[in-house]
């Protein structure tokens, strides 16, 4: 339960603090006066997203802290455990926001992500709105009632389980069908490219570089072949042939060396450039003899540099390594498309076989659900009678539907409030009072189904007066006695007398800024205040009167 409430720096509110009741705590205040900030703060320390605009001051932090003694939860000690966190009979959760808009949660003062707030607030409180009775008309919530009540958690979970893994085969097969038109037509084109590059039979080894310079030289083999006869003459052939020269400078040096030691090393490197020289021109004569003209090599160059670029300007690359990067995609499309109908057919078994196990978990599921309907209807229509409603009916039309998120199951819960009157669509015949009665039935009846501890009602007593107030105030008193703390919003003496303690909302202007304002009252406080609520700002001796009598029989 929520021990204690603690808000800083929100909105309206400068700060303050709450510590409810164990069992029912009366929140009451004129319309604006911050009850509802107060549920929104709430709402931050739950998870809900805020902004910069929360903040009272906006040079300070927002912070909203709340203390709750929870014992023995296993569903929250699974949470706990599951995110690493430390748990404790006592648990403080605490949400800041900074005036940069910077929000940040912590769990017993540990870190935690806003996903995480969700699931552990999910299991403290369920606070309920004016806008949770408008839900009720919904399929969705009324198959949650009905799930709730049938404690069908577990199977939901499987169900959810098959049904993911289901529309993940599912939509599988049904790419692999939209696509099959598409991809068989693009098959022909992308088999031609295929057979195009594979009877290029192109190597990852070719070098198109060393083709391109073996071309050049056969081509020029002539010009080549007439340059290196040259160079090979003036080296070692002719008449002035630098090999020649070369060894008569040498002979001078030698002489040259034997009048003075410093002309022999000058000696030596001549050498050194004549032996050089002599490999130089082994080589050229090496060259010479091997270059000839080709013209039949010289043709399958061509064709094959001529075929490569041709390929390389098709498909707008620049190597012959991309080309088969090509080739290497072109077989897989070709190779896909080729198995395509062995795909398709596994596709559609393993969508068939995923189909087959999630109905025989929907249709369990299903099973769960109608088996309790009668015990809801029954029910519900009972407690409808301890809120002043007792020629109620209501019924719930079942239908089996193909399978979605939620089962295969379409519910519909059909209502009326008057004697002789038949059941129809919630939308069509409650009125708000009507609503927010059935609604409250509906809590009562889900309550000992879950192990919530805090349940808020806001404005549950909307639409309703006299002996009614009464009986709804009851019905609110005796949940608040079961295992449930219930803070109650209200604006009905008939519900505010029922509560353990009371506390007031209220605006303070005295300083230049408005701010909302929570405080206990006491038992004089609480005369007075439901007295008011009876007979307004100044009541009357009876109005006081009957508010003391209100409170001594609650």
């Amino acid at each position: 339960m929520l021990t204690n409430l603690f808000i800083k720096n929100y909105a309206l509110i400068r700060e303050f603090e709450m510590q409810p009741d164990p069992e029912l705590s009366i929140i009451t205040g004129e319309t604006g006066a911050g009850k509802s900030i107060m549920l929104g703060a709430i709402g931050l320390l739950l998870g809900n997203r805020a902004d910069t605009r929360v903040l009272y001051d906006e040079g300070e932090k927002c912070v909203i802290e709340g203390t709750f003694d929870v014992p023995d939860h296993d569903s929250l000690i699974h949470i706990f455990e599951e995110e690493e966190l430390d748990y404790d009979a006592t648990n403080i959760i605490r949400r800041e926001i900074s005036p940069s808009g910077k929000s940040r949660a912590f769990v017993n003062d540990t870190p935690v992500t806003l996903e995480t707030l969700r699931k552990i607030g999910n299991l403290l409180v369920d606070v309920h709105s004016q806008h949770d009775t408008l839900q009720l008309g919904s399929n969705e919530y009324q198959l949650y009632i009905i799930d709730t009540y049938a404690q069908n958690q577990a199977i939901q979970n499987d169900y959810r389980q098959a049904y993911r893994l289901y529309k993940k085969h599912e939509h599988t097969y049904e790419d692999l069908v939209a696509n099959a038109d598409t991809l068989r037509k693009e098959l022909d084109y992308n088999k031609f490219l295929l057979d195009e590059l594979a009877e290029a039979d192109l190597t990852a080894n070719e070098e198109q570089e060393m083709l391109e310079d073996q071309l050049k030289m056969l081509e020029n083999a002539e010009e080549i072949k007439t340059k290196l006869n040259t160079a090979i003459e003036i080296i070692a052939n002719s008449e002035y042939a630098v090999n020649t020269n070369l060894r008569q400078i040498g002979g001078i040096l030698g002489q040259l060396s034997n009048l003075s030691s410093k002309y022999t090393g000058l000696k030596e490197r001549v050498e050194s450039c004549l032996i050089e020289l002599r490999d130089v021109a082994s080589e050229l004569e090496t060259e010479e003899v091997n270059i000839e003209f080709d013209p039949e090599r010289i043709n399958q160059i061509q064709e094959r540099l001529s075929m490569i670029y041709r390929l390389q300007k098709k498909h707008n690359v620049e190597s012959i390594q991309e080309l088969l990067s090509i080739q290497e995609v072109l077989e897989a499309k070709v190779g896909k498309v080729l198995n395509f109908d062995d795909a398709i057919t596994e596709a559609k078994k393993q969508m068939d076989k995923s189909f087959e196990a999630l109905m025989k978990i929907a249709q369990k599921l299903s099973a769960t659900r109608t088996k309790v309907i009668s015990s809801i209807e029954k029910e519900l229509m009972e407690l409808l009678k301890d809120v002043g409603m007792p020629n109620a009916t209501v019924s719930i039309q079942h239908d089996v539907v193909k399978p979605i998120a939620n089962g295969i199951d379409s519910v519909n819960l059909r209502f009326s409030a008057n004697k002789g009157m038949k059941p129809q669509e919630l939308k069509s015949v409650a009125s708000g009072g009507e609503f927010s009665r059935l609604m409250l039935c509906v809590k009562y009846l889900l309550a000992d189904k879950t192990s919530l501890p805090t349940i808020i009602f806001d404005e549950i007593d909307t639409g309703i007066s006299g002996e009614v107030a009464i009986k709804v105030g009851r019905m609110i008193k005796r949940m608040a006695q079961a295992k449930h703390q219930v803070l109650a919003i209200s604006h009905l003496h008939q519900i505010a007398a029922k509560g353990n303690v009371h506390y007031f909302v209220y605006k303070d202007n005295s300083a230049e800024k408005t701010v909302s304002k929570i405080k206990k009252l006491s038992e004089q406080e609480r005369i007075n205040e439901i007295a008011k609520m009876i007979g307004g700002e100044n009541p009357s001796e009876s109005a006081i009167k009957n508010a003391k009598e209100l409170l001594e029989t609650a």
